[in-house]
């Protein structure tokens, strides 16, 4: 049966180096805690228009903006459960709904358009996207691997750190396939904060100290900036000169 949540929070992310995210962890300590699943891998394959409709929106900055994904927990298989989830965001405030379900039945609904025995709220507002934008496809692969803390004091505030990020526009299923090209320097560590309001002052006053400040990351949105860079760079030919001569070629896109 399909299991369905619904998230509403705040979100800020961080990019941090080695340092000032052993900094950070060790200051942690005594205010979160891991969550039960410690260490995990985190696959997702985003859903677009062919012509990336919704990133390209999403790059722009607007007031309100979506995402379309599948994602999985660990390596997925036909019958292990994974979820769809619909991410939006409106005026700063993150709203998530994912539904569980097997791959199976979500790789036939998203791929295929053969709905699952059971409908939902969620299943109903991304057939609403699809809808739409009238055709949506795999479009992208990020894989990572991902640390989640929660706060002590209240279980609703949560920390993660993400590396090892990549990303791939092939072979676009959750699978055994885990292999993808480099999205974040290895050396740097995506923080991502998840409130349900505003921050805790202990927070503040910790982040003001290790000078720590938010930026704006998105993974899909570096995937596809990467993809459409790689699409340029292979569509570049390499035309010889008048001369015949190879040595100083000119390269035309």
């Amino acid at each position: 049966m399909e299991h369905c949540e619904c998230f509403e929070r705040y979100e800020q992310k961080y990019l941090l180096n080695q340092e000032a995210y052993n900094r950070l962890r060790q200051e942690l300590e005594q205010k979160m805690a891991l969550d039960q699943y410690g260490v995990s891998q985190i696959y997702s394959v985003y859903f677009d228009t062919p012509d990336h409709r919704m990133i390209r929106n999403s790059l722009d900055k607007p007031t309100y903006k979506e995402k379309l994904r599948l994602r999985s927990y660990g390596c997925a298989a036909a019958q292990k459960p994974v979820f769809l989830e619909l991410k939006k965001k409106f005026g700063g405030v993150v709203y998530k709904r994912r539904a569980e379900m097997p791959l199976q039945s979500a790789e036939a609904y998203l791929y295929h358009g053969i709905y699952p025995a059971e409908r939902s709220q969620v299943l109903r507002e991304v057939d609403y996207l699809r809808a739409f934008y009238r055709e949506l496809v795999p479009t992208a692969w990020i894989g990572y691997t991902r640390v989640a803390l929660y706060g002590l004091e209240d279980p609703n505030l949560r920390i993660t750190f993400d590396w090892d990020l990549r990303w791939r526009d092939w072979d676009l299923h959750l699978g055994a396939n885990t292999e993808g090209n480099p999205l974040l320097s290895p050396e740097l560590r995506l923080m991502e904060i998840k409130l349900p309001g505003a921050m805790p002052m202990w927070m503040v006053r910790l982040f003001d100290a290790l000078e720590l400040y938010p930026t704006s990351f998105s993974k899909y949105g570096t995937a596809y900036q990467e993809s459409v860079l790689q699409g340029a760079v292979s569509r570049r030919v390499q035309v010889p000169l008048p001369n015949g001569t190879t040595k100083g070629m000119i390269v035309c896109a």
